[in-house]
């Protein structure tokens, strides 16, 4: 099951690469989007992950303050390097990519 999942998983950053290639000429501006739970330092752990990227980050939270939205708006030098970033995130429990 684990193995199916992987498979899936890098079958849609391959597809995902694709189409960054296809829709963008390097650097670039990318806008990322995420949604997570409202705990412990998870908005933190995103905000660390684009530091000192001159990346512009906006968070909102929901209005029950379970979630928080991130918005973060930086230039990226390739796919390769959009792609990191996701899955670099991706370890933080709960986050959503939109």
């Amino acid at each position: 099951m684990d193995n199916d999942k992987e498979k899936k998983t890098a079958e849609f950053y391959e597809r995902l690469k694709v189409e960054l290639d296809n829709s963008n000429t390097w650097p670039a501006e990318y806008l990322y989007k995420f949604i997570m739970p409202s705990v412990g330092d998870n908005v933190e752990r995103v905000e660390n992950a684009f530091d000192n990227m001159g990346a512009v980050i906006k968070t909102t939270k929901s209005k029950t303050g379970k979630f928080t939205s991130v918005s973060v708006d930086v230039t990226m030098n390739s796919a390769d390097e959009v792609i990191g970033k996701y899955k670099e995130v991706s370890t933080i429990e709960g986050i959503v990519s939109l």
